[in-house]
């Protein structure tokens, strides 16, 4: 089921009702049975990764309790909750990529062998809810969280409806005590609410979908088109991505809120960043956040040599392009972007004395207008490896 369906608009009131008209203790099982209703909507079949990576998390968060901090035990189960979850992720999202370029290598060398496609479909929200329950393993193994002994709360933890397919990315330690609060009807939170669902639906229906239109006749046929065309189909498309990314997630906020309940921030007008670091601390909050306290981090983020921190950066940003999507245009986005923010950070102190040699470092007007300045290479050049992915 989609936000933007006419199923959602009937399905939603009807689960609002039902939550604040049963008594706290069972509004979990509405919740549970709310969530995989919407996410079997799409295929019945694939609901079993769901249960899958639900069982396989919650096991290992119980039992990592029974063995000492960073003992061999707790790394095992840390590493069996990895090796499941990045497995069913590989297999549906990468594998069919990795082997088309394998089959591409053998034919390259004239060897006689056929690497074999899955004949799969990629299962909806797979990329969100495998990091989801991956961070919950991870903070239960450090330490930062108990175990959520209730099976039922938890599988709804890893279904949330509302940010099952698009996010945003919710941590165990946020989310699931909210499962706990006896939430009572409240006419600010559903207007609230309510004005935000309805921000997210323009921002998906008015803006994306209507700039999609553009975009898909100018890169069906990029040949027909030069200059002025072309260049107006990129913005319109950074645009396009932005309105449905964020459309999306501010229908989950706010659909959440509604009921009760706080998910974290997605996005914050990124295209109003006065740098490339700012930028990427505006889009796409949760998953950025996300990967600099589980990959970044852990890798050493930059309390390491120049050379180490520049190969840290690489890394994340290429692991983040090959989260959006598998193919070689994702890769070399983050590539991109990686390269971006690596020549920023490098060449900020040169950028500020420059700025005060001219005299324009404190003007307002400058100021207001960096925005612009700052995204205009990602603009015209990341994206076109972005959207050229869907052509």
């Amino acid at each position: 089921m989609l936000f933007n369906s006419l199923h959602f608009i009937f399905f939603f009131p009807v689960v609002v009702l039902l939550y604040f008209s049963i008594p706290q203790r069972w509004r979990w099982v509405l919740l549970l049975l709310a969530s995989y209703y919407f996410y079997t909507r799409w295929k019945v079949n694939y609901a079993i990764l769901l249960v899958t990576s639900t069982i396989v998390d919650y096991t290992a968060g119980m039992l990592m309790v029974r063995f000492p901090k960073k003992g061999i035990g707790r790394k095992c189960l840390l590493t069996s909750s990895l090796v499941a979850n990045l497995g069913m992720l590989f297999t549906f999202k990468y594998y069919n990529f990795v082997s088309a370029n394998l089959q591409e290598l053998c034919d390259r060398f004239d060897t006689i062998y056929h690497v074999p496609q899955l004949d799969i479909l990629l299962p909806l929200g797979i990329s969100f809810y495998t990091f989801q329950t991956i961070n919950y393993t991870i903070d239960v193994y450090r330490g930062h969280i108990e175990p959520e002994k209730h099976l039922g709360r938890f599988a709804v933890y890893v279904a949330f409806f509302p940010q099952l397919v698009a996010g945003p990315i919710e941590r165990a330690s946020h989310l699931i005590p909210q499962f706990l609060q006896d939430h009572r009807f409240n006419y600010q939170r559903l207007v609230d609410g309510f004005r935000i669902m309805l921000w997210g639906f323009f921002l998906k229906v008015v803006v994306a979908d209507r700039l999609a239109v553009y975009v898909d006749n100018v890169y069906s046929a990029p040949h027909q088109y030069h200059g002025a065309p072309l260049l107006l189909a990129t913005y319109f498309f950074a645009f396009q991505i932005y309105a449905d990314f964020a459309g999306y997630s501010a229908i989950a906020i706010g659909s959440a809120k509604i009921m009760g309940f706080d998910l974290m921030e997605n996005f914050r007008y990124p295209y109003l960043a006065a740098s490339v670091s700012e930028f990427w601390k505006r889009w796409h909050i949760s998953l950025s956040t996300w990967f600099r306290d589980y990959v970044y981090i852990p890798m050493g983020g930059n309390r390491v040599s120049k050379s180490r921190w520049i190969y840290n950066i690489m890394v994340l940003f290429l692991i983040s392009g090959v989260w959006h999507g598998a193919n070689w245009t994702f890769l070399v986005w983050g590539a991109i972007h990686g390269v971006y923010l690596i020549t920023y950070l490098r060449t900020k102190r040169l950028q500020v004395k420059i700025l005060r040699i001219i005299g324009i470092e404190n003007k307002p007007r400058f100021k207001k207008n960096s925005c612009c300045i700052s995204y205009l290479p990602p603009c015209t050049c990341s994206m076109d490896f972005f959207q050229s992915q869907f052509y």
